[in-house]
């Protein structure tokens, strides 16, 4: 193989491509993007929420009234002397957002039902705060009625929220005190970006190598190089974009944050952080993720502790404690060898296809690993040193993905050794592979390709 060729053929696929208008608006607009997903969810839930809402309130029982106070959200007129049925004909006239109704205390359960009336669907926030004031008066109620002296005091006293404090020891035994939802945090954000980015640009070279087979080109390009120099130069041609692409990114998204945090107000959106969690949690509902899934996964984050003092050191002692330079060097280890590895597997399924619609039933077995490794690693925080994560971390075909996720919570220098050499290792293999199919696969037309076929080109000489 001529490194010169190669050289060669790298400049034009990277050239080619860094000069084309959708890598430039991608590099560009895509740390907008970022940024916007960083800041926007906090901006449009604080500016989603009710204000200067009027509600109506008829108490029969006399005890949930009191505890309805008027705030910035909602005002609460009550209209208890007057009959409700008189109150449903005059709704309009009166100028509310919404009529309710709480019945007489039922002696036997010893609390009251609640019926709200509203011109519009009741949104969650005022459905919300309507049942935690009424939850208030109902549990006075009961806790009076047991003639306890101080009863409500005693409940508040054994109530307990102790928070653990981790720390993380080094060899000389000093002590750092830690933040397991941070390293959670970095994992999860490793994991997802290597995930996106390997399977993003594999599918780029795998693309390349059917339209140019497609369009006759790659005709043209064999009579002047062999189909080993042409794999390997479309492979490292698209991943120099790929870095090129991912620190334009890391550089422009850092200066749009630092450059608009000082008019957003940011401890406006720290004080919604409780209500931010429980909005998260109905949106992941939404989609399909119930809560006992998020409290299985440990996503669910008491937000009251992490903004607590100790909670605060401990998020910017872990954030300083933290190894940037073996993160981003281990990131860009992994990330290389990952691509290489995936892209010229993608380069031979694109080899032997003529057209996209063709590549499903031979993308599956490449397909299949890479989301068990985004799987794996996505519980990889739970438990880093548990055997599904560790194995997980040393096969070449999940390792670029699992053992980032592991990176953040400490990695024995030889198991990542052992981690990048096998996955080097594979590589060398499967490009020697990829290679065979690729040399065959660009020149055949006019037959869809099997399995078989493909080991039929892996033995010929």
């Amino acid at each position: 193989m001529d490194i010169r060729t190669v050289n060669v053929i790298v400049s034009r696929e990277y050239l080619t491509r860094v000069k084309k208008k959708s890598f430039l608006l991608t590099t560009f607009l895509g740390p907008v993007f970022f940024a916007a997903l960083c800041i926007l969810p906090s901006l449009i839930m604080l500016m989603a929420e009710d204000k200067d809402r009027k509600i109506g309130v008829v108490d029969e029982s006399g005890i949930v009234m009191p505890y309805m106070a008027d705030n910035v959200k909602y005002d609460f007129i009550d209209y208890s002397s007057e009959p409700a049925d008189s109150l449903k004909s005059r709704y309009f006239e009166l100028g509310i957002d919404a009529l309710v109704l709480i019945s007489p205390i039922d002696s036997a359960s010893k609390s009251v039902s609640v019926s709200a009336y509203s011109d519009k669907p009741l949104s969650v926030d005022m459905k919300e705060a309507l049942s935690t004031d009424v939850n208030n008066a109902v549990e006075e109620y009961r806790l009076a009625s047991y003639d306890i002296k101080g009863l409500k005091q005693i409940l508040e006293d054994v109530k307990s929220d102790i928070q653990v404090s981790t720390y993380t020891m080094d060899d000389s035994g000093r002590e750092t005190i830690t933040s397991s939802e941070v390293y959670m945090a970095v994992s999860l954000a490793l994991s997802i970006i290597i995930y996106m980015f390997i399977a993003m640009f594999s599918a780029m070279v795998m693309q390349s190598v059917i339209e140019e087979k497609s369009s006759r080109v790659v005709e043209v390009l064999i009579s002047s190089v062999n189909s080993l120099e042409l794999m390997f130069g479309k492979i490292i041609g698209v991943a120099a974009v790929a870095l090129t692409q991912f620190f334009l990114w890391i550089v422009l998204t850092a200066m749009i944050v630092m450059a608009v945090s000082p008019f957003v107000g940011f401890d406006a959106l720290t004080e919604s952080a409780g209500m931010q969690a429980g909005q998260m949690t109905q949106m992941a509902e939404g989609f399909g993720v119930d809560s006992a899934m998020m409290d299985q996964t440990g996503m669910t984050v008491d937000m009251n502790a992490l903004t607590s003092d100790s909670q605060i050191a401990a998020v910017m002692s872990t954030l300083a404690g933290l190894d940037y330079l073996e993160i981003l060097l281990s990131f860009i280890i992994y990330f290389v060898l990952g691509y290489l590895l995936y892209a010229s597997l993608f380069a031979a399924i694109g080899s032997a296809v003529e057209n996209e619609a063709d590549t499903q039933q031979l993308q599956m077995p490449v397909t299949i690993p890479l989301l068990l490794a985004f799987f794996i690693a996505f519980y990889a925080f739970k438990a880093p040193d548990s055997q599904v994560v560790f194995w997980g971390s040393m096969i070449p075909f999940t390792s670029p993905i699992v053992m980032l996720a592991r990176i953040p919570f400490g990695v024995p220098l030889w198991e990542l050794l052992l981690s990048i050499g096998l996955l080097l290792l594979t590589f060398i293999a499967m490009a020697y592979v990829s290679a065979k199919i690729y040399r065959i696969g660009i020149l055949m037309y006019g037959k869809k390709t099997t399995f078989s076929d493909l080991y039929k080109w892996l033995k010929q000489k």
